[in-house]
C-alpha cells in the first residue's frame, strides 16, 4: 500500500511533478495530462456513484473501475523506457480489460435496443456517467497523442482499457436510465 504522510512537498512549486520512476516533468507535459485526465474521469465516476446505491451490481463494477483507474494512472506515471526497470512497475493487465468486456456484455444484455443516438442525461447517475464517458474519451485522445510522441511508450493493455472504459460508461449510463427505458433520444433537426 502507498503511505502518504505529508500532502504538500513544495517540489512542484517550479511547475514540475515527479513521475513514479523518479524523473520530473512539467505539469503540462502530455504524459501528466493523460494521467491527470484519467484521475478526472475517476472523480466523475465517484460523483456518479453517489446515485448508484439502488444499483448495487453497477456500483460494484464502478468501484472496480475506480481502482483500475489508479492502476492506469500508475502505469502512465511510470514511463516504459525500454530498459529493464529496477522494480516491477504497475501496469494494466489484459485480465482487467477482459473483466470490463464481461461487465459491458452483462449490462448490455438487459438494455433496450438503440433506436437513435442518446443525449447525455436522464437520471442523475446516467448524467454523471455520460460526463465520465466524455472525460475518458479525452483521456484516450491524450494517450493516443502520447503514444505517437517520439520516445514515449504507452502499453497496449492500457490503450485497450481506456477504449473499453468509455464503452462501459456508455452502457452503464443506459443501465442507470432504467435499462434504457429512460434514455433521452436525439431527434435530428428537431429545433429547425
Amino acid at each position: 500500500m502507498v503511505k502518504l504522510n505529508k500532502i504538500y512537498t513544495k517540489t512542484g512549486d517550479d511547475g514540475t511533478t515527479g513521475l513514479v520512476s523518479g524523473p520530473r516533468r512539467l505539469k503540462d507535459d502530455l504524459r501528466v495530462e493523460a494521467y491527470g485526465t484519467i484521475d478526472e474521469a475517476n472523480s466523475a465516476i465517484g460523483l456518479a456513484r453517489l446515485h448508484t446505491a439502488d444499483l448495487p451490481e453497477l456500483d460494484a463494477m464502478l468501484m472496480s473501475i475506480q481502482n483500475d483507474l489508479f492502476d492506469l494512472g500508475a502505469d502512465l506515471a511510470t514511463p516504459d523506457t525500454g530498459e529493464p526497470p529496477a522494480y516491477e512497475p504497475l501496469r494494466i493487465a489484459e485480465t482487467q480489460v477482459d473483466r470490463v468486456e464481461r461487465d459491458i456484455d452483462q449490462l448490455n444484455a438487459g438494455l433496450d435496443p438503440l433506436k437513435s443516438f442518446i443525449l447525455p442525461g436522464g437520471s442523475p447517475a446516467a448524467a454523471h456517467l455520460h460526463l465520465a464517458r466524455t472525460i475518458a474519451r479525452r483521456a484516450e485522445r491524450l494517450m493516443v497523442a502520447l503514444a505517437r510522441t517520439d520516445g514515449e511508450i504507452v502499453g497496449e493493455p492500457a490503450m485497450k482499457y481506456v477504449n473499453r472504459l468509455s464503452d462501459f460508461l456508455f452502457v452503464a449510463a443506459r443501465h442507470a436510465n432504467d435499462r434504457g427505458h429512460a434514455d433521452v433520444l436525439w431527434v435530428p433537426g428537431k429545433n429547425r
